[in-house]
Formats: C-alpha cells, structure tokens, sequence
C-alpha cells in the first residue's frame, strides 16, 4: 500500500483516493446535502496548460477546483446542460509534502476541504480563514 521514498511517502492510485473517499465521506450531512454536479479526480501533477492557466509552478500546486462557485450559480444554472464542476487532487505533489502516513492523510483531506471551499464560493482567504477553524 505505501513505500517510503526519498523523506516522502507514496501510495498506490487506488489508496489515494481511497484516503480522498474516506475524508469526502467524513464531511457533515449538510455539506453532503448542498454539494451538486462536483465530481473529484486524482492526478499525479498538473497539466502544462492547467500551469499556465493558474500561473503555478509544476510542483507546487497541491489541488484545484475548476467550475461555477455556488455563490455565483443563478436561475439559469441546470436550465440546459452543465458540465460537472470538477476538483483535481495532485497526488505527487501531496505525497511530496508529507513524512508520513498519517501526515498524508491530513493532507489529502486538507486539500480535498480547501477545494470544497472555493466551490462554495470562499475566495483565498476565506478559505484560509475556515481551514485554521476546521483542522
């Protein structure tokens, strides 16, 4: 399941996201119950045109949430066809952060959260702000 390589830990695909499932699932009922059309993918690092697009280096972007923020979701949103919003987990550069097993768990559920919270509409900071209340 895990190998301990060069100061970081790395996990097979499937325990990663089983570590994202886990932490998703681990959120309170209404969360679950006003999140909609999100869907949560693994990757190992970020595109080159996703770099470009956030102006982030390969290495340093841990997670990213690409869609409609609920806050800005009108009355049109779901009158014709929306692709799902999506959050992408980079699991290379998670796993590069942490130590250990336990750290990266924290960590994936850090990231997971802090996406969640620009799909809710928070900015940067906001975020920020929550994370230190939440964790």
């Amino acid at each position: 399941m895990t190998q301990q390589q060069s100061g970081h830990i790395e996990l097979t695909r499937e325990a990663f996201e089983q570590i994202a499932q886990e932490a998703y699932d681990a959120l309170p009922d209404d969360f679950h119950d006003t999140i909609d059309n999100v869907y949560v993918v693994v990757e190992d690092y970020p595109s080159d045109e996703t770099l470009e697009k956030v102006r982030s280096g390969k290495y340093g972007l841990l997670g990213l949430y690409e869609g409609v923020p609920l806050t800005q979701r009108g009355t049109w949103y779901g009158s014709s066809p929306v692709l799902p919003d999506k959050i992408t987990l980079y699991q290379k550069n998670i796993e590069a952060v942490c130590a250990d097993e336990e750290e990266l768990e924290l960590r994936i559920m850090e990231v997971l959260f802090h996406e969640l919270g620009h799909y809710f509409g928070m900015d940067e900071k906001q975020v920020r702000a929550a994370m230190k209340k939440f964790m």
